[in-house]
């Protein structure tokens, strides 16, 4: 079938077919200590138990692009409260208002095409119909720092594979600094100013989509027929 037309929202299943650091990462479920406690098939546990346990007492908190059962995009959103990882970092806390953007990942092979904006305009519209009024993120603005202050360990942040998401990456899909910082700046997106993506959501997914598909060459034309 391919790599899906739109966006699914995100289900415990669709966790078998992460890959990688994705398919364990804790950075925001958990705290530094109890993160470093877990193996691979522990933490790959615990973040199936973080999405089951969040569907049932929120809701969606994410959305995957599949290309024949591979996850080749996805991410991850929820209240604060399901993020304390994110207690740690030098802008917190997010803003009482605002639902938490935790990660936006895109497999290598499918940058460049847009799979990371789209996401994050399935999410916006997914929290203005739940009556969501903003979206913050922490971003990173050095890419391979991997520290701040004693208190915070993560792995390499980032780009898209990272943790935490890149701050031109943020921008560029629409959000503002809420709160600076030389690394890690807590920014934000309103979701009153942005009720317009609703519709622009179904709009722009066949044009990004199409952007990462196998571009097909013309046939060539049928030989003359001679007299």
């Amino acid at each position: 079938m391919g790599l899906s037309r739109r966006p699914v929202r995100l289900t415990v299943d669709h966790l078998a077919a992460f890959e990688g650091h994705a398919r364990e990462c804790l950075f925001w479920q958990l705290d530094p200590v109890r993160r470093e406690r877990l193996t691979p098939d522990e933490a790959a546990e615990q973040k199936r138990d973080w999405v089951a346990s969040v569907l049932l007492e929120w809701g969606a908190c994410g959305h995957v692009l599949l290309d024949d059962g591979r996850v080749a995009a996805h991410a991850f959103y929820a209240p604060p409260a399901f993020a304390p990882g994110s207690a740690g970092l030098p802008t917190a806390p997010v803003t009482p208002d605002a639902v938490q953007l935790l990660t936006v990942q895109v497999a290598e092979e499918y940058r460049g095409g847009g799979l990371g904006r789209l996401l994050v305009r399935a999410a916006a519209k997914d929290l203005v119909d739940r009556g969501v009024v903003a979206i913050e993120a922490f971003g990173a603005s050095r890419p391979g720092f991997s520290r701040v202050e004693s208190r915070v360990s993560a792995p390499s942040f980032p780009d898209r594979g990272g943790c935490v998401v890149p701050v031109g990456f943020l921008t560029a899909v629409g959000f503002r600094t809420q709160r600076a910082h030389p690394a890690y700046p807590r920014m934000r997106m309103d979701l009153r100013s942005t009720l317009s993506w609703k519709d622009e959501v179904e709009q722009a997914i066949g044009a990004l989509l199409g952007a990462v598909r196998p571009v097909k060459q013309p046939k060539p034309a049928p030989p003359a027929v001679r007299d």
